[in-house]
């Protein structure tokens, strides 16, 4: 996930214009386009809050396209939402649920891409094994924190940083389990 220096993913009203970044950083590393379709091919399915299904369908509608190709994403809400493709299935029920009984038994890596709350639930539940945190080089001073709700302290282990010419460092982290290993 996406966030400003600040911490968040999104302003209040949910718009991500501030996304786009007009920093150069020239010590950086350059965004291949083969490495980030490698990664994304690494990627079993994805869950997502509606909020960031909307944002999805927002982005596709202005052109930008689908980010999820036609991997099986899995959408948490409780409400009526637009369904626009095949690949995409809302659930209801709880996180833990959905994960446990449902997906890991098929899903080898399963990526949560928000939002905040969907963030913070799952951590609160012991479901995540790593947070990637791609921090953007603005601030924005208000909005959707990345972690919503943390009702106590989850312990990370840095496993892997880097920088990109577009000014974004990118932050990758092991969550520690009970006696502090990832």
């Amino acid at each position: 996930m996406a966030a400003s220096l600040d911490g968040f993913i999104a302003r209040k009203d949910g718009s991500v214009g501030w996304l786009e970044t007009s920093d150069h950083y020239a010590e950086g590393a350059t965004m291949d386009p083969g490495f980030v379709e490698a990664f994304l091919e690494t990627i079993d399915c994805y869950v997502m809050g509606s909020r960031t299904y909307e944002t999805a369908l927002r982005f596709e509608a202005q052109g930008q396209g689908w980010p999820y190709g036609d991997k099986p994403a899995f959408v948490l809400t409780t409400r009526e939402l637009p369904r626009k493709r095949e690949s995409v299935e809302f659930y209801s029920g709880g996180l833990a649920q959905l994960v446990k009984q449902r997906l890991r038994p098929t899903f080898r890596s399963i990526w949560f891409v928000g939002g905040g709350a969907v963030s913070g639930e799952c951590l609160r539940l012991g479901l995540a094994d790593e947070v990637y945190y791609s921090i953007l080089p603005i601030l924005i001073g208000d909005g959707i924190a990345f972690f919503e709700s943390l009702d106590r302290d989850v312990a990370l282990h840095l496993a892997a940083v880097k920088a990109y010419q577009n000014g974004v460092v990118e932050l990758r982290y092991e969550v520690r389990r009970a006696g502090g290993h990832p």
